[in-house]
Parts: structure tokens; sequence; C-alpha cells
């Protein structure tokens, strides 16, 4: 059965060299790209509402409700079992793991991810994981897109385009939005931009988001209605409040990093389950809003007029009944949000930031607003308005894409009235993220390694090359002890003029250049005088088999060096890197990745 599914998958794949031409045929992959990924979204959304729903219909909201500190740990326990014995492979992290698939992998994402993601993040997040189904679900799309090329066996640089194309039918068909599925891939994944790239994207995202409207209605994910039209006057503020979620963003970004960097260091991952499920249920315990995605809590207070409205956020929990604490018990989530969502994924969970970031800018948003009016501090700011544009405002920071912020919430309300103001916040808090931080929280991981993928073509050649593509290993090896005469010989061998001199377990030591014996080298009364060890010299600078390539050519410029030679961790020679050898691969990377 299997010999004649791949028969006749060859079969095809000669028809269509013959009747479908490249470009066209990507097209038409970018369309199933399109309709697979939203249906993947529409299953993922479906599990998390039911698996929620079933567990918590009967809740009292008057009361706090002690199986808050039940749900979470089981929730990670069972995401955690599923990724270790049936997965066995890590899916955490999803946007990073497509920016890694691209630097090192050529777009190419292991078949699992098409399924696994959204078993374990559903499972995590309906049982009360404090993170989001849209990290996962991109994750899905990419790899939906990269597998789906890899069986029609696309080249490499097609295999990212349709990476991309599944990241924004992903994006698209969560959130209804293909104007923001379009613009997070241009902004947060891909490269390059061209007309040929952008045309499959867009195919992508206007088909998923066109299915989702079909499945689930025209109406907008979260309904909002402009009861106060934007004014002028109102421009300090909302830079203001630019600025604000601009530091909300850094404490977000750096603590969450600095929390999975303890989890890190937990070595077991039964120690992960105990320290992340302990610190995530107490937390939901505490703070019921921090249960799941978070996107009840949204509605509320997009949506909210009243203090009675909004005091309805303190619902089962001990802080019920008690209004006037609200913006303490706001203020709180926003501090906490970083170390559930932290606790999730590093106790084992599976989920992403897009949930939290929306979540956190709303209530920021809220806030910062609902503080100015409570004390008179400015002119009356419509808490609602602001509360929408914060959700622009921390996802332009954390994600360091501002242009994404604003689409992506102008349509998951329809607050295209706001569109200056969502603008305006958008780029002070991008401003003021990226004085502290270069990179966004999905490109930090990769970029302390060197194996971040940049918009800067330059860059993102070298990221694609590896040292040990470019490690010239024809040169002849001499040892210390050799004399001048065996030296000689070793020179009459070779068709190089540097020698790497090594000891007998391989680690070098230094080097002889052609150029320094040059004027004794004829002379055969020195040929049982002189030593190996006496004329060689050391190496200018060395390199090691885990630099990037990056650092490679910093050593280069550091060193003047034209040849430079290559160890190991433990100092054993290699080879040598040659910057003519690196030009030329440089070029045939380039000419590879470039649509010239």
């Amino acid at each position: 059965m299997k010999a004649e599914r791949k028969n006749l998958l060859q079969r095809f794949l000669v028809w269509r060299e013959k009747n479908i031409k490249e470009k066209r045929f990507i097209l038409i992959l970018s369309f199933l790209v399109g309709i697979f990924t939203a249906l993947a979204a529409l299953i993922l959304k479906v599990l998390i509402h039911w698996i929620k729903n079933f567990l918590t219909e009967n809740f009292d909201t008057t009361a706090a409700n002690y199986l808050y500190l039940v749900y979470p740990v089981v929730g990670i326990f069972l995401a955690g079992l599923f990724v270790r014995y049936v997965v066995k492979d890590d899916i955490s992290h999803g946007v990073t793991r497509i920016l890694y698939a691209i630097s090192r992998r050529q777009g190419r994402i292991k078949r699992h991810n098409t399924w696994s993601s959204i078993i374990a993040s559903s499972i995590t997040i309906g049982f009360g994981g404090s993170v989001g189904a849209e990290a996962p679900i991109v994750l899905t799309g990419s790899a939906i897109g990269s597998n789906l090329g890899s069986i029609f066996k696309m080249e490499h640089r097609t295999l990212m385009l349709l990476v991309g194309c599944g990241a924004a039918g992903a994006v698209a068909g969560i959130f209804k939005a293909p104007i923001a599925g379009l613009v997070f891939t241009l902004e947060v994944l891909m490269i390059d931009l061209t007309m040929s790239s952008l045309l499959p994207l867009l195919i992508s995202a206007v088909t998923a988001a066109t299915v989702s409207y079909i499945v689930t209605g025209q109406e907008a994910m979260f309904q909002f209605h402009l009861d106060q039209p934007f004014e002028l006057n109102r421009i300090p503020y909302v830079i203001m409040l630019g600025i604000f979620c601009g530091l909300v963003s850094l404490y977000f970004t750096r603590a969450m990093n600095s929390v999975e960097g303890l989890f890190g260091r937990l070595r077991t991952p039964y120690k992960k389950l105990a320290v992340g499920g302990a610190m995530l249920s107490i937390l939901i315990f505490l703070f019921p809003p921090l249960y799941g995605e978070g996107y009840e809590t949204i509605e509320l207070l997009l949506n909210g007029t009243t203090n009675a409205e909004w005091d309805t956020v303190m619902n089962n929990s001990f802080f019920y009944g008690h209004g006037d604490l609200l913006l303490v018990y706001l203020m709180l989530i926003i501090l906490f949000k970083v170390f559930a969502s932290s606790a999730t994924n590093g106790g084992g969970g599976c989920g992403g930031i897009f949930a939290p970031s929306l979540y956190l800018g709303c209530i920021a948003g809220f806030v910062f607003s609902h503080f100015s009016n409570e004390f008179d501090v400015t002119a009356y700011l419509p808490e609602k308005n602001f509360a929408l544009m914060g959700m622009a405002g921390v996802m332009s920071g954390v994600m360091h894409a501002p242009l994404t912020g604003v689409f992506l919430i102008a349509e998951l309300t329809g607050g295209y009235d706001l569109f200056l103001p969502l603008m305006i916040v958008s780029v002070s808090s991008y401003l003021t993220i990226i004085v502290f931080e270069p990179h966004s929280i999905y490109s930090m991981r990769l970029a302390k390694k060197g194996e971040l993928f940049t918009h800067h073509k330059d860059k993102a050649v070298l990221t694609l090359m590896k040292v040990e593509n470019v490690v010239e290993k024809d040169f002849v090896v001499v040892h210390p002890e050799m004399d001048l005469g065996e030296m000689v010989r070793a020179i009459s061998k070779s068709k190089r003029n540097i020698f790497p001199v090594t000891d007998q377990e391989g680690k070098l030591l230094g080097i002889v250049l052609l150029d320094d014996i040059r004027n004794i080298m004829f002379r055969q009364e020195l040929y049982h005088r002189f030593t190996v060890n006496k004329f060689m010299t050391s190496a200018p600078g060395r390199l090691y088999d885990t630099d990037s390539m990056e650092q490679v050519m910093r050593t280069f410029d550091d060193t003047k060096a034209w040849n430079l030679p290559v160890v190991d961790q433990e100092g054993k020679y290699l080879g040598f890197v040659s910057k003519s050898k690196i030009f030329n691969s440089y070029r045939e990377v380039l000419v590879r990745f470039s649509d010239e």
C-alpha cells in the first residue's frame, strides 16, 4: 500500500512538472495551506472551549474555588506526559522554533508538529494554563506548510515561503484577521519581501480567514463599540500610554526570560512540574482571571461601562465584593501574569504569549485610564478605548512588531475608528522597549546562540552558513619534535604555505609559516640543527567549531588574518578557514537565498 502511494505521488510530481508551472503550483499550495491551518485553528479553539466549560461551568462566582488549585497542575502534568512519552520532542516556544527552522533547517519542520501542538496546548489551556493558543497554532500552520512543501519536493526557499504561509494562515484563521496574519509573518518571521512572496502569503491569510468566517460567523473576535470618538487633545496621553506599555512589555520580556532560566536549571521534569504546578495553581486560585487565555477579562474591560460591571473581574476570588480594590487587583495581575505564563510552560505545559500580551495590554490600558479618571489626574480618558490601545501597545512591545499590533487589534475588535491612536501607542511602545531590549521575546533565545535569522540580508545569509561547511582540511600537519629536514619534506607534499603544529593527541600548538623559514629551508647543514618547535609561531586567533559565522567574521576582523585554524572545545585541530572560502560560500548561499 505504501509503495503504491509513493508511486502515485511520483507520477503526480512528473505530471505537475509538465503541466503546472512552479509559481502557479506555489499559489495552489498556499491556498491549501490556508484551508488546513484554518481548520486546525478551529479544532484547537473548540477543544479548549469544551474542556474549560466542562471543568468550570458549575463554579460559584461569589467565593473562591479550591478546584483552581488542582486543574492547572493536572493540565500541565497531562500535557507533559503527552510531550514526553508520545511526541518525544520539545514543542514549546512555537514561534521561536519556527525561527530556528528558518535559520538552521532550511524551513523544514518535523511532521508531528502538524498535530502535537494542538493536543498539548488544548489540554494545557483548557485545564487553566495561563498561556495562549496562538503560538502553538502558528507552529502547527507552519508545520503544515513545511510538510506540504516537502511532500511535493519543493526547494528550501519555497519551503520557507510555505512556512510563512502557514503562519499567516494560522493567525488569520484563529483571529479572523487576514491583514494581521500577513503583517505578522512579514514582521516576525520572513526575512525578505518580494512580490513573488507576497501573493502566496495573502492567499493563505485570506483563505484561512474566509474559512473561519464561514464556520463561526462574521462577527469580530471581541465585540467593541466606540462610545466616545478619539479627540486630538488626548494625543499626549496616548503617547504616555505607549511608553507605559513599552515598560510593561520590557518587564514581561525580561521577567519571563529570567523565570524560564530558573526552570531550565531544574534538571528533572518532575521538579519542573512540582514548582510550575504549585506556582500556577496558587496564582490562579488567588487571581482566577489568570485561568486560561483570559479572553473573558478582555471582553469585560472592552465592553464594561460601570464599576459594577468591571468589579465582576474579581468573581471566584477572595477579592469578591471589594470594588474599591479593583485597581490594586488588576495591578497585581499585571505583576503576576508573567509568573503564571512562565510556570505553565516551564512546568511542562504548551502555549504561547500572544494571548498573554493581549491580556496584559488590555489591563494596562484600563489601569492607566481608570487611575487617571479616579484621581482626576487628567481630562476624562475612556477606559474601553485605552484598554483597546493598550492591547496594541503591549503586543507591539513584546513582539517588536508595531504593525502587527495595530492591524491585529483593529481587526480583532473592529476598532478601525481608533486607527491613529493605535498607531501612536504601538510606535511609542516599540520605541520605548527598543532602547532596552534589541530583540523580541521570540528572537532573543536564538540571538544569544547566534542563530537568529533577520531582515538584514547579509546577516541572514551568514546565519545560513555553518563553520563545518567552510573548513579546509588539505593542510599538512607537522609536530614540534620534527627537524627542518622533515619539515622540508612536508613542504614538498603541500600546496599550502601554512602548516599547523599539533601534539601527539592532535591539539593545536601553533603554526609554521613558509615565509618564516624560506631563508633557511634550502640549507642542508641546518636540517638536523633546527626543530619545528624553534620556528613555529602562535596563530593570530582561533576559531571553534561551535562559533557562529558572525563570530567567525568578527575574529577575522579583529586579527586581520586571511587564514585561521579551527579547533574543537578540547583544542584539537580540525582544519583552517580562509576568507576566500567564506566569500565563495557566501556568494553561493546568497544566490540560493535570493529571488533574483
